[in-house]
This record gives structure tokens, sequence and C-alpha cells, in this order.
């Protein structure tokens, strides 16, 4: 399948409109949701043509994939989210090439990235991955789980602890999709009313962007509605069910 490129300005521009009409139904400030834009699986012309039109902030999930577009793309000022599941073996070139980080949802990863983030980098933005459906195929922290890791988190060097990201079940309806961001957004004020300072809800992709927006994300992904259908992925890869966009 080949690239429509011609048309990726105007579905970008949709997006946008989407997210601010969002924005608008539902009280919230224009332009206190950015959008992350999931390029995984599609190639860096792609990435390309939507920084031309404007879009800085890319979401990728497959890390040697990711790699090899940054080297591509070297030229452009963008800001690279890693959003993938992460194991330890491989947090040292996302500790040394990325921005940020989604997937964070154990205190060993974040003591790797943080030993393994260069002395003259900023610090790595991280956010929590929480199960927030408690899933069994999900990845993420519990609630229960989650105040202890974000104060161990938030006090290691080389990293900021900026928020928190999931990715629910699918839901049928408004309210219903709402409810587990509510959950989220309610654990992040938790948090904040503990002292910590985050101000990033990662959450809200391209089915459920409404309910996020309405619950507070300042954060949304999306892929497809962008770059159209996502391409084939190489075999060495996992598929993960509904990752991250």
């Amino acid at each position: 399948m080949t690239h429509n490129l011609d048309n990726l300005h105007a579905r970008l521009a949709a997006v946008v409109d989407a997210i601010r009409a969002a924005e608008s139904r539902h009280g919230r400030p224009a332009g206190a949701v950015s959008l992350l834009a999931v390029s995984k699986t599609h190639p860096s012309q792609a990435i390309r043509a939507a920084a031309a039109a404007g879009q800085r902030l890319f979401g990728e999930n497959y890390l040697q994939e990711a790699l090899a577009k940054m080297a591509e793309l070297a030229d452009l000022d963008l800001e690279w989210h890693f959003i993938g599941p992460l194991q330890s073996n491989k947090t040292r070139p996302v500790a040394e090439h990325f921005a940020w980080v989604h997937s964070v949802d154990r205190l060993k990863l974040a003591e790797r990235l943080s030993a393994q983030r260069p002395a003259g980098l900023p610090p790595l933005n991280v956010c929590l991955q929480v199960n927030i459906s408690a899933e069994a195929s999900k990845s993420g922290c519990s609630l229960d789980e989650l105040p202890t890791l974000a104060r161990a988190v938030a006090a290691l060097p080389g990293l900021r602890l900026r928020g928190l990201m999931a990715i629910p079940a699918p839901a049928e309806g408004l309210e219903q999709a709402r409810a587990p961001f509510r959950r989220l957004r309610e654990a992040l004020e938790a948090l904040n009313a503990e002292g910590l300072a985050l101000d990033t809800l990662s959450m809200g992709m391209s089915d459920d962007l409404e309910a996020a927006i309405a619950e507070g994300a300042t954060l949304v992904r999306v892929g497809s509605a962008i770059f159209g259908a996502r391409q084939t992925k190489p075999e060495h890869l996992p598929q993960s069910r509904r990752a991250a966009e």
C-alpha cells in the first residue's frame, strides 16, 4: 500500500479541528490538548509531510524502526515520544534518543532510564502507564501501586515525572468511555495533592478522543486518522492489541 501524502495535510487538519471542537464542547481552553501523531509503521516521508503541515510531536512503538526514522529526519526539529511496551534490555536507546516515554510501569525501568540518560540532555519526560481497566492483557501498574511508584520515580535524577498514561478497555457510548479517563484524572489529582507537580494526562485515541478530552486529557494519540491504515509491521516485532493507538 502506498501512502496518500497529498491528503495528509487535510487529514491532519481535520484531526486538529476535531480536538479543538471537543475542547470547546467540554469547556477546555483552546489549545489545552496537544496532538501526538502516532507514526509507527509509517515511513519517514509521511512524518516529513506532517511536519511540513506544522506537526512536531510524533509517537513511536518499535525501537529499531523509530531510531532509523530519527536518523533520516535529523534535519527536522521534532519531539519524539516512545509509547510502546518497554523491555528492560531496551531502555538505553530510549534514554539516549527520546524526549518522552509514556510506558513506564515499574521502578526497574525508571531506574535504568535514569542511569542511562546522557548528562548532556534535558531530563527524560516520563508518564507512568496505568492499567486503568485492570485488564490482564494490558501493561501498566495498578491504581493501588501508583502512589508508591510515582513517588519513587519522581525522586530519580535524569527523569522528569510528567503524568499518567492509560489505554482503557473499549467502551459503548460517551459516558461509559469517560469513566476510566475520569479515574485516571482523579489519580493524577490525588498525586498532585501529595505534592507532585504532574501536568500531563496522555489518554485518548481516535475512537475515544471525545471522552478523553472531556475528562482532562492534555495529550491525545492519533495515528490512522492522520497517516491512513497502519502499514505491515515486521514479523519479528510483537503484536499488541490496541497498543497506544
